[in-house]
């Protein structure tokens, strides 16, 4: 099966279109979440210059020797700073286990909203960490801010998107978003020069698994890698054409549509020319909500064939033990409707 992931145009949004252009998109979005689950969008807004000062600015960090990036490396609660190859198994993050624990070969360096951006609040810091920057470059501070900003302007919109298609009330999900958990994590796949590795069918660039919030905003190169699982159970490759980024659900919106919309299971494949790995980068904006907002079926979303598949559970609840699994391998034990899907998957 070739799957079809929609290219979406949401200017009408971004640039305020008419209510009659506005429709268009939100239907597009609502067939492409219920069909797809994954979409590449245009006309959002982020200039060129952002991404190519987000790329450079990766291209600097991920550059420097090991121990250098090694030295901002932080606790795995925090969700934040640098993760070093083969520390992770995104598949944990379902209870799946992997043939390796621990085998994800990419490297990430994370920021992400802090508590003293949500001074308003009273917010739990274990989830609004302060950030740590790279001290070897003047340049990675603001030009990763730069993009955060403008990523996070898309999320939102997506969200009020979200809105209009599913038709709730204006500003329905602003309760859940006001001081949101967002987190932008920038992988790296490239193996450190003279890593001894084997060339193989399990070689994982990152395992199979869901976002875990609302909405992802990812940026990433014109390089084979990342797949998308079909309805039918294959893995299809997926490639963002010129200026479009990549959008897909979380779980959290699965669990508010009682799965009319998915949480699509993507992983990322190492992408090989000549038996070497080349190298591919992205930039994943999650957006995940508030910490303490609790996450309940839409009532719209239930009925007599349609029975609610989930009990309400706090984004934090659901974000802590997702990560327990992908960065301190503690398998999680209560995603098994998406785990169900990877074990399929698997057997086809």
């Amino acid at each position: 099966m070739s799957l079809d992931v929609p290219i979406i145009d949401i200017s009408a949004y971004t640039l305020g279109g008419s209510i009659g252009a506005r429709d268009e998109v939100a239907r597009q979005i609502d067939k492409a979440c219920t069909e797809v689950g994954f979409m590449q969008i245009v006309g959002h807004g982020i200039p060129e210059s952002v991404t190519e000062g987000l790329g450079a600015a990766m291209d600097e960090f991920f550059s420097l020797p090991l121990r250098a990036k090694k030295a901002y490396k932080l606790p795995p609660e925090l969700n934040r700073g640098y993760t070093p190859p083969k520390s992770e198994s995104l598949s944990l993050s379902l209870g799946v286990e992997s043939a390796t624990r621990m085998n994800d070969f990419f490297e990430a360096f994370n920021v992400g909203a802090t508590a003293r951006d949500y001074l308003q609040f009273n917010v739990d810091e274990d989830y609004y960490a302060e950030n740590v920057w790279p001290l070897e470059s003047d340049s990675f501070e603001p030009q990763v801010r730069a993009y955060f900003r403008d990523a996070s302007r898309v999320a939102h919109t997506m969200v009020r998107i979200f809105t209009d298609a599913l038709g709730l009330p204006v500003g329905y999900f602003d309760t859940f978003t006001s001081h949101s958990i967002d987190v932008l994590r920038m992988n790296n796949y490239a193996l450190p020069e003279g890593t001894d590795v084997a060339i193989d069918g399990d070689l994982t660039g990152m395992g199979e698994h869901t976002d875990f919030g609302i909405v992802t905003v990812l940026w990433a190169d014109q390089v084979k890698g990342l797949q998308v699982l079909a309805s039918d159970g294959s893995w299809n490759d997926v490639t963002p054409v010129d200026g479009a980024l990549l959008i897909n659900l979380g779980d959290l919106t699965a669990r508010w549509t009682n799965e009319r919309w998915m949480s699509t299971l993507h992983r990322v494949k190492p992408p090989l020319v000549d038996g070497t790995i080349q190298r591919r980068r992205s930039a994943a904006f999650f957006h995940d909500g508030n910490s303490d907002a609790t996450i309940e079926t839409l009532p719209s979303c239930v009925d007599e064939t349609h029975p609610n598949l989930y009990v309400p559970v706090t984004v934090a609840e659901h974000i802590t033990a997702k990560l327990n699994g992908s960065r301190a391998g503690v398998a999680n034990t209560d995603a098994t409707r998406e785990a169900a899907r990877v074990l399929q998957s698997s057997q086809k």
